[in-house]
């Protein structure tokens, strides 16, 4: 089937995503490789001597940033995916095979259609990466970012605040992951028209009598306000709020690094928190973040198109000042977004939706 005046999928098609897998490759170990050099540059504290005289060793080391490289990379793939589609461009205009292709009849558009294409598996891979990543690595990789930054053996999870699907507040001063162990628990609900207020020095996950994990507390205090009459007593099971050792790590997660949250985090967390703007806004933009991939194909090989062989430079870095509009422009529509100043749908979409339809408009209008 001839699309545009050429085989789909046909030699040409072959030749051009070649060029753009083999571009991206490059492009991949150059930006990721970067990535991970500033990283290592700015924790530096990773290498340090722990307060106990011992240190952590390159071994874990090393096995936190193998852990850490597809989150590395999730947040550098749009530059990767640009960077290729430019060195692509750049090198059929360097031997005038775009030219050719024009002088056939075949408009830029199509010559570049493999580029666009890749764009969206990457775009979709970016997707399913985050979430298979995120719950496959992500707790190791956690684990292990807090001994390297706290200096400790044993992870503690400090201040987390949270709520159970029922709109119960949950506040913890520490959690101890290792023996799903919170030390210091409060807890603020209501049950019908009572107001619930739970106190417990300690609180283990464990079994249940019923069966059902719950948190047994030690020194746990009940005081139930009903109108002007107050009630309280001990209490040994925590049975009127659900949540786990899972939820508080999340809720921690989402207060100190919302943006490394996947799709289904989002999702479990604005399912408790729905009034979160925050939550509502990240959920949006974990939909149109991916797409950047394609927008910024639209927005930056059009500078390139027309282009003399040996006289690209003015065209990188009209592409680089666009890729540069656009972010600031997303980080501007997103931080409204989060703020409540523009709803959580069009802060996150607004930046695709216009950047998009411009570059589409600016690759018709390219001189070629």
């Amino acid at each position: 089937m001839r699309v545009g005046g050429l085989e789909l999928g046909g030699r040409m098609d072959r030749y051009v995503g070649g060029l753009f897998v083999g571009a991206y490759a490059t492009a991949l170990l150059l930006i990721v490789g970067l990535a991970m050099i500033i990283d290592v540059a700015s924790n530096l504290r990773y290498f340090e001597t722990w307060d106990d005289g011992s240190s952590a060793s390159l071994g874990l080391i090393l096995r936190f940033y193998a852990l850490n490289t597809p989150f590395l990379y999730l947040q550098v793939a749009p530059f990767v995916t640009t960077a290729a589609g430019l060195f692509t461009l750049s090198k059929l205009n360097r031997y005038n095979e775009l030219v050719a292709c024009l002088n056939a009849g075949v408009s830029a558009q199509r010559v570049l259609a493999p580029l666009y294409v890749g764009a969206l598996v990457v775009a979709g891979g970016m997707f399913a990466l985050r979430e298979g990543a995120t719950d496959a690595i992500g707790q190791q990789r956690d684990a292990l970012k807090d001994l390297l930054d706290k200096h400790r053996l044993e992870r503690i999870v400090e201040d987390v605040r949270l709520r159970d699907l029922a709109g119960n507040i949950v506040i913890i001063k520490e959690f101890h992951p290792g023996e799903s162990r919170i030390d210091d628990l409060q807890v603020i609900g209501r049950r019908g028209s009572s107001l619930l207020f739970i106190t417990a020095s300690r609180a283990w996950y464990d079994h249940h009598p019923s069966g059902k994990p719950a948190w047994r507390l030690e020194k746990g205090h009940l005081r139930e306000t009903t109108g002007d009459t107050a009630s309280s007593r001990d209490l040994t099971w925590l049975e009127l709020v659900d949540f786990g050792p899972a939820d508080v790590l999340l809720a921690k997660k989402g207060a100190a690094v919302p943006m490394e949250l996947s799709f289904s985090e989002l999702e479990h967390l604005a399912s408790r928190d729905p009034t979160n703007l925050e939550y509502q806004t990240l959920f949006q933009y974990h939909l149109t973040f991916p797409l950047s991939n394609l927008v910024m194909l639209l927005i930056t090989l059009p500078f390139l198109l027309g282009r003399e062989r040996g006289k690209s430079v003015e065209g990188l870095v009209g592409a680089s000042l666009a890729c540069i509009v656009y972010f600031s422009a997303d980080f501007i529509f997103r931080s409204l977004g989060m703020e409540g100043s523009l709803s959580p749908l069009w802060s996150s979409w607004a930046p695709v939706l216009l950047f998009g339809s411009a570059g589409a408009a600016l690759s018709e209008s390219a001189r070629t």
